[in-house]
């Protein structure tokens, strides 16, 4: 599911849940240090997240233009009604006509102002050097060159509000994690996910947020490769590749020829959307505090490093990128196993740290 449509409480209090879930950005939450798809590029400096939707963008999408079909329809009935069999129209084809535009109106502006006419990605930039996290949030249409984008702030101390979110929906419990900024009453003001949503466990979750703190406080020296640098050009494969995962990362030759029509439908959503959007602009003061050294040797992706769904596979498959790297956290005393631990995470009052 997409978080943006998910309630974000904005002028309401954090949810209890959220609050009695708050992750720590200076104490391991799991036994282990891994990051499931979430990077863009890493550098000493900084290193750039994709947000919750961006994996799933082919879905709004669809929802988009199943909801423009449906604003076609109303107009559609209308021509029939009152034009073409005027004699079978009324008051009430009137009004079942305007209502179907603009329900459907409704929900392809909700569904999909972020993803036609906006962005390609909207990154979240992990500033280690400033503390500050950056996160893209919407296109700016008409301003100065330097000013880029609209960009939110958070910064990377122990007053901010990270946490994780879960929702329950009709495949489960769904999980992503969310900085919330608060007024003076408590009240949320603005709010935004991190990295990708996770299913029914939360596991790789916590091993997630043990992957961006490592880098925020320790530097990426040792720091685990990424499961993979996604493309900031995605390319026609890519976003098959996308919509093919979308419905299952791991599944068998089988299954996936049988989902193949719809993985090609899902798929030209995804090109759709993405060929009406253009890359996002980082504001002129963000860009100068992102300043890389020409001789960072932490500098990802370069050189022969695999970028994307397919040349990463294909390296795994020589065995030059790494299947699932990962590192113990050396200052962690809980549960020793991660499912135990993220167990313990999941409960309403949860008893981990």
């Amino acid at each position: 599911m997409d978080e943006r449509a998910i309630p974000n409480q904005i002028g309401n209090p954090i949810p209890a849940w959220d609050l009695q879930h708050r992750l720590p950005i200076d104490a391991a939450v799991g036994p282990d240090c891994w990051d499931g798809g979430t990077i863009f590029r890493i550098n000493s400096t900084y290193m750039d997240v994709t947000e919750q939707p961006y994996l799933q963008r082919q879905w709004t999408a669809a929802a988009t233009l199943i909801a423009c079909c449906g604003i076609a329809a109303g107009f559609w009935t209308y021509y029939l009604t009152r034009i073409l069999y005027p004699k079978n129209g009324g008051l009430f084809g009137d009004l079942f006509c305007l209502a179907l535009i603009v329900f459907f109106s409704y929900l392809a502006f909700k569904s999909g102002r972020d993803e036609f006419f906006g962005l390609k990605r909207r990154p979240i930039r992990f500033n280690r050097l400033e503390k500050k996290l950056y996160s893209i949030r919407r296109r700016r249409f008409f301003s100065k060159s330097n000013v880029g984008d609209i960009t939110w702030e958070a910064t990377w101390d122990k007053n901010s509000l990270f946490c994780i979110h879960k929702e329950k929906t009709n495949f489960g419990l769904y999980y992503h994690i969310r900085h919330y900024t608060v007024d003076g009453d408590g009240n949320v003001t603005s709010a935004f996910s991190i990295g990708r949503a996770w299913f029914g466990n939360l596991t790789l979750l916590l091993a997630q947020w043990n992957y961006w703190c490592w880098y925020m406080n320790r530097g990426p020296a040792d720091l685990p490769k990424p499961m993979l640098f996604h493309t900031e050009h995605e390319s026609l494969r890519e976003s098959f590749l996308f919509a093919m995962y979308g419905f299952g990362m791991v599944g068998s030759p089988t299954y996936r020829i049988a989902m193949m029509p719809f993985t090609l439908l899902w798929a030209c959503f995804r090109i759709l959307a993405i060929a009406t959007c253009r890359n996002p602009v980082w504001p002129k003061s963000v860009e100068l505090l992102s300043v890389v050294a020409a001789e960072d040797p932490y500098n990802q992706p370069r050189g022969d490093t695999p970028v994307g769904w397919a040349e990463t596979a294909l390296a795994q498959e020589r065995h030059d990128y790494p299947y699932s790297s990962k590192k113990e956290m050396d200052n962690w005393h809980g549960e020793k196993d991660g499912e135990a631990n993220a167990s313990l995470w999941a409960e309403d009052a949860p008893s981990k740290i």
